[in-house]
């Protein structure tokens, strides 16, 4: 079997960014020879004038270019409600927080709104190390969904000015 088209497999069936160390492991193949076989994957992608590409910005991801993304939503949106939406910008901006601060903010109907941030794989929460609540903060699905490059814990001032703006639209 061909290295290239093995790597493209394991991007596939992930649906989600993985590091080239992990493809190395799950292929038992050579970092190196992975790294090789997916720089050469990558421009296979990108010559091609076709709807997907491969992004390496967290990890490698197969994922649909920007251009198709209309299609993308009228297929598998993530339907959030406005009151979730307000939730999970909260979370975002504050991030860590944790879940009775964000009760505070809130309102109780936050716990709800977790719950489902949770079950949407848009944010994560851990114990905090008290052990009476949670921590929560924004996962890499969360990044992509919204676009937002880079550390989804730290977000720049101009993404921030845009997680709020959305929120506005959504009133």
């Amino acid at each position: 079997m061909d290295l290239k088209g093995r790597i493209e497999a394991v991007l596939f069936l992930t649906g989600r960014a993985v590091e080239l160390k992990e493809i190395a492991a799950i292929l038992e193949t050579d970092e190196q020879e992975v790294e090789d076989a997916m720089l050469s994957l990558i421009v296979d992608y990108s010559s091609r004038d076709g709807a997907l590409e491969i992004d390496d910005e967290n990890g490698y991801i197969i994922q649909v270019k920007d251009d198709y993304m209309d299609i993308v939503e009228k297929l598998c949106p993530v339907d959030i409600s406005n009151a979730v939406l307000k939730t999970l910008t909260v979370i975002a901006l504050k991030e860590p927080i944790r879940q009775a601060d964000l009760k505070e903010l809130r309102g109780s109907t936050a716990y709800d709104h977790v719950k489902e941030l949770v079950d949407k794989g848009l944010i994560s929460r851990k114990r905090d190390k008290n052990g009476r609540s949670f921590n929560l903060k924004t996962t890499p699905k969360f990044s992509e969904y919204f676009k937002i490059k880079g550390n989804s814990e730290i977000l720049s001032k101009l993404e921030s000015k845009r997680l709020s703006e959305l929120l506005e639209l959504n009133k």
